[in-house]
């Protein structure tokens, strides 16, 4: 997927759902000298899942708290996710990628802009005319670091919550952290149970671990992640402890030895912690 290696360039996303487009789309930015590295996708739910990929040359820019790629060059009009749908969940990430849509839809551009787009490039689109749009990401990238210099780092808000793409009979439905009660491993893959049922993701439960802990997420055994804040019960029975979950129809899950000590400490320290913001 990628064009060029160039450790000082941008890594831009490429998405659209027509190979010739797409082509275009690849060309048009591996040829750029800003640019280091082009990935592409053929819609928006697989850019999602590359988003949250597991490359080792990628994941090494979230431990720099940065996003996995520098922009993401994408085409409005795509079957199952559109590019403002898109947009809108990319807009959700701690630290988002610069958004750009190269597109034949000209009355889309009022909407890509509401969305936090960078720029909107009419098809079809030439060298120059990218060149323009790759500055502005540099540009903007410049004064993002410049402002976020000083900072510490910073936990998410309790309001930042992140959204998952499940695919259901060729539709991508987009659930939000907040909905899932508990998570639960499936070799590879997790199963998120909300109120409203499950849904298999292609990501392994010790990601969601790592990605959830500081949204109130736990684990409780090697098979499940727990929200703390639907805890309702502790039980200790002759095979050991185990948890009941609300927000929903009463489910009982089992806590293995390993993690009863932290299970403890977290759900003692959440009410005092509470206590002491009133």
């Amino acid at each position: 997927m990628s064009t060029r290696e160039n450790s000082a360039g941008l890594v831009v996303l490429a998405v659209d759902d027509e190979r010739a487009g797409l082509d275009e789309m690849k060309f048009l930015l591996g040829s750029n000298p800003r640019v280091g590295r082009v990935l592409t996708a053929f819609d928006a739910a697989e850019a999602l899942r590359l988003l949250r990929s597991d490359d080792p040359e990628l994941i090494g820019r979230r431990d720099d708290d940065e996003s996995i790629v520098d922009a993401v060059f994408a085409d409005v009009s795509m079957p199952g996710l559109s590019g403002m749908e898109l947009a809108r969940v990319l807009t959700a990430f701690r630290n988002p990628p610069a958004l750009v849509f190269i597109t034949g839809h000209e009355e889309n551009a009022l909407e890509a802009f509401e969305v936090g787009a960078l720029d909107y490039i009419m098809k079809p689109a030439n060298a120059d005319r990218v060149d323009r749009a790759l500055r502005g990401i540099e540009k903007n990238k410049q004064q993002s670091g410049q402002s976020s210099a000083p900072k510490p780092l910073e936990t998410p808000a309790a309001d930042d919550d992140e959204v998952i793409p499940v695919e259901l009979a060729g539709t991508t439905r987009m659930i939000p952290r907040k909905e899932v009660r508990w998570v639960e491993a499936q070799g590879d893959y997790a199963r998120l149970h909300t109120t409203e049922g499950s849904h298999l993701v292609r990501i392994p439960l010790a990601q969601l671990e790592e990605r959830w802990g500081e949204a109130g997420f736990l684990r409780i055994h090697r098979s499940f992640l727990v929200s703390l804040t639907l805890v309702t019960e502790l039980r200790m029975s002759s095979s050991g402890y185990s948890v009941v979950l609300g927000g929903g129809p009463a489910k009982e899950l089992p806590v293995s030895r390993r993690h009863t000590r932290e299970l403890k400490d977290r759900l003692v320290k959440a009410p005092r912690d509470n206590w002491g913001q009133q």
